[in-house]
């Protein structure tokens, strides 16, 4: 990864290429970590993105309780038997 990175940092190279080698030698331990465990945050992400479409559909609601289930909803399968449980803090 370290040879890439200085590979694109040559002067012939543009400036986006540079600045990926700059990028790639800068990360190189966190991208040869995923290429050995295949683990990434894109689970969190997507549970981010839900969250924050249905924060921006929701809108105007005055109540927690229809904001959580509007979430819910967004995101299928819900289980109705823990609404009751979880309060807003």
């Amino acid at each position: 990864m370290t040879e890439l990175g200085r590979d694109f940092q040559d002067q012939d190279y543009r400036t986006e290429a540079r600045s990926l080698g700059r990028t790639l030698i800068r990360w190189k331990h966190q991208i040869a970590t995923w290429h050995t465990a295949h683990v990434s945050n894109g689970p969190t992400e997507a549970a981010n993105n839900l969250i924050k479409r249905v924060k921006r559909a929701a809108f105007g609601f005055t109540s927690f309780r229809n904001y959580r289930i509007r979430a819910l909803l967004y995101a299928g399968k819900p289980d109705w038997d823990l609404l009751a449980t979880i309060r807003p803090r």
